[in-house]
């Protein structure tokens, strides 16, 4: 008996309308970013008021536009407005139009004050929803290095733009002789000397700007690392004080003043930084989050150009939106430790309790840490900070609280980098990728909601 096969008709036109509601799932994710966007208070949106010119897309329909788009991994304009074409549930979700590109890029890039309440209101339902318990919360803090919207190839050295800087005075000084001296060789078709010195001098100009932009940064460094510096000398003479010893070890080198020659400057987005990560070099900003460890919801988060995170522990802290309420303990690894910022952030015990690694440990545990020990002794009254710190760790409580920390952020900037595909910023200088990492955020929150089965009610 001869194969029957389904007839496939692509020329018969449809009788009548399709209803998209019939082709998206009742249970898909599209629904649940609708109904947790209609919950929102959007008076922070950016309209154009005097209601002039072509009608506009509703800031809900874009916004939830923006993030179905980003919680399923498109983030270029561009193919958002593709997919409004040929994706149903983006299809559906924006009611049969279709924003262009523009109109989408321009929404995301002007509503900065709009995606930051977002975010805080999407932790409020989710703690409407009793998803996220508001209050005595322990939060996971690390960061994690995303590309910057520009090649590391566009980065320039403070010495390499002193040498291109003359190298560009030398040839418009060349050119001028040229165009003076009426027996010298004709240039190439096409090109003429006042258009070559024009060439040169736009080049300078942006060589001097690049020049004063490090100059900049250095003084900015050269007072911070003064203030750090006098306050390790007074940390010394201190102990020197207390103990009539002198202190052990080199005095802290003074700090340098000036750029120095192995400074970058990239001209594309002048605000990322050349910064190692995974093994090599690339221009990178430096993505912060707070990780509730009974969630894995992202309740704090912030942006930042500096490629470590020593100085990080009390802006991420900081960042931190009020919806989540009190924080009771704050777990970060070896590389956000130091004296100074522990201590400002406990305050004397008002603040969270800080549990950090003081180096790092390797992977894998040996025979004997597999044996059940006892706590250590708790350290005498006065001690200093990093054995403090080294007891909280070695304890059977603070060993299981840490453990914590490698099983929540870690993680989640796993799946924002795999799941979702975000390994680079769309938009260019620090300001706009903030609003990026905070639409990225929001987007993954809705859809850790969504897999969690939160039932969103208004906050």
């Amino acid at each position: 008996m001869a194969a029957r096969f389904v007839n496939i008709d692509h020329d018969t036109p449809l009788l009548f309308p399709p209803d998209l509601r019939e082709w998206v799932p009742a249970d898909h994710m599209v629904h649940f970013i609708m109904d947790a966007v209609a919950a929102l208070d959007l008076s922070a949106a950016r309209i154009n008021d005097r209601g002039t010119g072509s009608a506009q897309y509703p800031p809900s329909m874009m916004l939830a536009l923006l993030i179905y788009s980003y919680s399923t991994g498109i983030f270029s304009s561009r193919k958002i407005q593709t997919a409004t074409y040929e994706n149903v549930a983006t299809r559906y979700l924006c009611a049969d139009t279709h924003p262009d590109h523009d109109s989408i890029c321009k929404f995301r890039r002007e509503n900065k004050e709009l995606l930051s309440s977002t975010f805080h209101q999407v932790l409020e339902l989710a703690a409407s929803a009793r998803v996220l318990k508001v209050g005595d919360l322990t939060v996971a803090i690390d960061g994690t290095k995303l590309l910057a919207n520009a090649s590391k190839h566009s980065a320039m050295s403070h010495d390499r733009i002193a040498e291109q800087m003359q190298l560009a005075t030398d040839q418009i000084a060349q050119l001028l002789a040229k165009a003076e001296d009426a027996d010298s060789t004709p240039l190439q078709d096409g090109l003429t000397i006042p258009a070559e010195i024009q060439r040169r001098e736009d080049r300078l100009a942006k060589l001097k700007e690049a020049k004063a932009a490090l100059e900049e940064r250095a003084k900015i460094r050269f007072e911070e690392e003064s203030a750090a510096h006098a306050a390790k000398l007074a940390a010394r003479h201190e102990k020197e004080q207390s103990t009539g010893k002198k202190p052990s070890g080199k005095p802290p080198e003074p700090p340098v003043q000036g750029p120095g020659s192995k400074d970058q400057y990239n001209f594309t987005d002048p605000d990322s930084r050349i910064m190692k990560d995974k093994g090599s070099f690339n221009q990178c900003y430096n993505a912060q989050a707070a990780v509730d460890t009974a969630t894995m919801l992202i309740v704090g988060q912030h942006l930042t150009d500096t490629p470590n995170d020593k100085q990080q522990l009390q802006p991420g802290l900081q960042a931190i939106s009020p919806a989540a309420g009190k924080i009771s303990s704050t777990l970060v690894d070896s590389g956000y430790y130091s004296e100074a910022a522990v201590t400002r952030v406990e305050a004397g015990g008002t603040g969270p309790t800080i549990y950090a690694a003081m180096h790092r440990q390797s992977h894998g545990r040996s025979i004997a840490q597999l044996e059940k020990q006892a706590d250590p002794p708790a350290p005498p009254p006065g001690a200093p900070l990093a054995e403090i710190m080294a007891h909280r760790l070695a304890t059977a409580g603070g060993k299981a609280l840490y453990r914590l920390r490698k099983q929540t952020v870690e993680p989640v900037f796993g799946i924002i980098k795999e799941v979702l595909g975000f390994r680079r910023f769309m938009l260019r200088g620090k300001e706009k990728a903030s609003l990026e990492w905070t639409l990225v955020s929001t987007a993954y929150n809705l859809k850790r909601l969504f897999g969690l089965g939160a039932r969103l009610r208004p906050a």
